[in-house]
């Protein structure tokens, strides 16, 4: 599953072969937690996990709700802040994450 959100509207979905709603319900859940802490999900996880807590947990957020689970980035424009989330779900967390990453990167250089 692939998402691209600006602010809260979906302006981009695709389910790739293999996929399922489970995933689309995944990566809504990560896209939130990205939304909300204006940083990566896997970063969000990875930063509870370095604290020795468990995210659904100690954030106090509804984990049917919010996954800090890899796969979702913020969209973030210089001078305007976070303008919506880009991700993927369907993968291992650590794999969700670094194809995001190397789309992001690839994307970026193709800007240069």
């Amino acid at each position: 599953m692939i998402g691209i959100s600006l602010g809260e509207a979906r302006v981009f979905h695709t389910a790739l072969p293999g996929s399922s709603s489970d995933n689309d319900e995944w990566l809504e859940r990560k896209a939130r937690v990205a939304r909300r802490y204006g940083r990566s999900s896997y970063g969000v996880g990875m930063l509870f996990r370095s604290r020795d807590q468990d995210f659904d947990t100690h954030s106090r957020l509804d984990p049917s709700v919010y996954a800090a689970a890899g796969g979702v980035f913020p969209i973030l424009v210089t001078g305007v802040g976070m303008v919506g989330t880009v991700g993927v779900s369907g993968l291992p967390q650590a794999d969700d994450h670094a194809l995001v990453v190397e789309h992001l990167r690839a994307h970026l250089a193709s800007r240069r």
